[in-house]
Formats: C-alpha cells, sequence, structure tokens
C-alpha cells in the first residue's frame, strides 16, 4: 500500500469513527414507496436519528439518495446493501456520504481503496476482517450480528482485533442494544426496529419519531 493510500485510509476511517459518533444508532431502511422517502427521514431525524444508510435493496434506493442529498443536506446519507462495482459506481453518483457493504469481495474491498467515499465493509468472520484488514480497513460493519454470534462475537473478535470496531447490524432491538453498545469495540448499531414497515405503510410519522426518540433515551 503506497504511502498516498494509507493517508487516505487513515482520513476515511476517522470519517467513519465521525459519523458512527454522530449516528450511535443508524437506521437502514429500505424504501418501498418513493413517496416515503423524505417524510420518513424527517420522522427519523426528529426524533433524532440524522445518519441514514439507504439500500439498494429496492428500485427507490438510488432515488432516496439524490433526493435526500438535495432537500434534507443537513442529513447525512449512505448507500447499504452495495454488492458489487456496478453498485460501488452508482451509489457515488447518486450523492451517497458513506457505503456500507453486507459482505466483504476483494474486488469491492479494492475498490473502496479508490472510492472517494468511506466504506464500511460487512463482516461475519475473523477471516473476512483479514480480508479487509491486510488492506487497511479497520472499520466493520458485523452482519447478521446476532446470527453471527452477536455481544459474545464482538467479545471473542476483541482480543485477537484489537484496533478493529464494529457497526453490529441484524437483529439488534431495544432489549440487547444496550449491550451492544456496552462493547468497547461497537462504535454504533444499525437497525430498522424504529421504523416498523407497518407503521412506514400507514403514515404514523409520530410513531416512528418516538420510536427513534425513545431508542437514544436508552443510550443515555
Amino acid at each position: 500500500m503506497t504511502h498516498n493510500t494509507q493517508q487516505r485510509m487513515a482520513e476515511k476511517i476517522a470519517e467513519i469513527d465521525r459519523l458512527c459518533a454522530r449516528a450511535r444508532i443508524m437506521p437502514v431502511i429500505t424504501i418501498a414507496r418513493e413517496a416515503d422517502i423524505l417524510p420518513l427521514a424527517d420522522a427519523l431525524a426528529a426524533g433524532g436519528l440524522t445518519v441514514l444508510e439507504i439500500t439498494l435493496r429496492s428500485e427507490h434506493g438510488l432515488t432516496a439518495i439524490r433526493r435526500l442529498r438535495e432537500e434534507r443536506p443537513q442529513l447525512c446519507v449512505g448507500a447499504g446493501t452495495v454488492l458489487d462495482l456496478q453498485m460501488l459506481a452508482a451509489a457515488e453518483a447518486a450523492g451517497a456520504q458513506f457505503i456500507v457493504t453486507p459482505g466483504s469481495t476483494v474486488e469491492l474491498l479494492q475498490a473502496g481503496l479508490q472510492s472517494p467515499l468511506p466504506m464500511l465493509p460487512g463482516t461475519s468472520s475473523a477471516s473476512d476482517i483479514m480480508l479487509g484488514y491486510a488492506l487497511g480497513y479497520r472499520r466493520f460493519k458485523l452482519f447478521p450480528a446476532e446470527v453471527c454470534g452477536g455481544v459474545a462475537a464482538l467479545k471473542a473478535l476483541g482480543g485477537p482485533f484489537g484496533g478493529v470496531r464494529f457497526c453490529p447490524t441484524g437483529g439488534i432491538n431495544p432489549d440487547n442494544l444496550q449491550r451492544y453498545m456496552a462493547q468497547p469495540n461497537v462504535m454504533c448499531v444499525g437497525g430498522t426496529w424504529m421504523f416498523d414497515s407497518q407503521w412506514v405503510k400507514n403514515g404514523d410519522w409520530a410513531r416512528i419519531q418516538q420510536a427513534s426518540a425513545d431508542a437514544l433515551q436508552l443510550l443515555n
């Protein structure tokens, strides 16, 4: 790795640390209807959640990133479920401010080195972490967190990977949130519980705002 690449990676790690410190809880959002984009983001933000991961699992993902970047510039908006180089390029073009992947491939990890955006690669094992670690990555998304060992896995991984920190996502809820956030190698968590799909469908934005505020209250 060249000195310039190392320097860029150090800057990206610092940027991830800043956005995770701001987020604490990062909503992982799959948009089902374009009409939901702004009111859902506004409800989450009113509850205190201003760093949003918009997944590319639906046809509205890129549209949501573009619109939020244009119309809600005070929010920090990243792209999630980035699976390949085409999706990475599309997310960059849409204005995403960070990239999250559910898993790690050498191709994506190497592309992340060249990307102007910080990337949070997905990992579910020590081998995944080592793949990214060799390229300079020190911040990862642990996914699916509960399925791949949860808090116990984070404690175990903290031994060999002392300088690595995680954003666990997948199975996080109000019952286990505090246990995750108490781990020294956890910088924030990702989740969906604060905007139940039925609430979104019904346009129950006040309930989503309250659930978001309640979630953050658990961390105080």
